[in-house]
């Protein structure tokens, strides 16, 4: 089963259906539920779709996962245009699913100016070409996986992504809340932004709770855990392409509660900030989960 770079785009061509309302398909990646990069990367596609002018550019979005998308039926999308001023553009999107709000997001967009530029180093890590993509261990490791996700999770993906710290994650040690990878589009992305934009937002959410997990030994595959996203932020901050080498390092400064807070930066090659990410997730380990978060 193959799952390639062209397959993600088409999934973030989304079908108009009335004004301000689109309706957007969904791929199973193994969670059993829409992953909520894909939910996170159409709600930015929706918004943009409803900006007439040319010259504005996502600068950032704030999200909240409020009920698990069911992959069984496509996702429908309603965009409010809050505001077009001189220099931003503000739209908030719904996410409906079965007649209820599963993901609200407030967006805003901005036409390009000039102005002060200043920004963090990027950690001095491995180069991509020394690491190795992330899928080989998997696969090498595919009979620990449970037989009814083994195919989906195992299978070609859009993304190369090469962790930098190598992980155990049937077997975790405790270790800093800190990881860097190495990621890029398989193929040609095109050179439209808003595609380049939605699908680092797709990823952006690919593992960055996992390192709240880090100090305490846990993973994603203990059976025992419960994970899911409370809510997400990307700040874009200058151009770049995501067929390109992006650094992403992601960290986590506090659990507590039941939640789990990472923050997250992309890089490029030439040590370019690209773009912000914060997010909050639950975590419970150890007991069943209520239905519900």
């Amino acid at each position: 089963m193959a799952y390639t770079v062209e397959d993600l785009i088409a999934l973030l061509e989304l079908e108009p259906l009335e004004r301000n309302i689109y309706r957007g398909r969904n791929r199973d990646i193994g969670s059993g539920r829409i992953f909520g990069g894909q939910v996170l990367a159409q709600a930015l596609v929706a918004a943009r779709r409803t900006i007439d002018e040319d010259d504005r550019s996502i600068h950032s979005l704030h999200g909240y996962f409020i009920l698990a998308g069911d992959l069984s039926i496509p996702v429908v999308y309603f965009v409010d245009r809050l505001r077009d001023g001189r220099s931003f553009s503000t739209r908030r999107v719904t996410a409906i699913q079965h007649g209820k709000t599963i993901f609200t997001m407030s967006a805003s967009f901005h036409r390009h100016e000039e102005g002060l530029s200043h920004q963090s180093a990027m950690p001095d890590v491995a180069p991509p070409e020394d690491l190795r993509p992330e899928i080989e261990a998997i696969r090498e490791r595919a009979d620990q996986i449970p037989e009814a996700l083994r195919a989906v999770i195992t299978q070609d993906r859009p993304l190369d992504r090469r962790p930098v710290e190598i992980l155990d994650p049937f077997h975790p040690e405790p270790r800093e809340p800190v990881r860097h990878a190495w990621i890029r589009a398989i193929g040609e992305v095109g050179d439209d932004p808003l595609h380049h934009q939605a699908v680092l937002a797709y990823a952006s959410d690919y593992g960055i709770l996992g390192a709240a997990l880090l100090p305490h030994g846990q993973t994603f595959y203990n059976p025992d855990m419960m994970a899911a996203s409370l809510d997400h932020a990307i700040w874009f901050h200058r151009p770049f392409r995501v067929d390109e080498w992006l650094l992403h390092v992601t960290e986590s400064p506090n659990a507590e509660g039941a939640r789990g807070f990472s923050t997250g930066s992309f890089y490029t090659r030439e040590g370019v900030l690209v773009a912000s990410i914060a997010q909050e997730g639950v975590i419970r380990v150890g007991r069943k989960p209520k239905s519900g978060s």
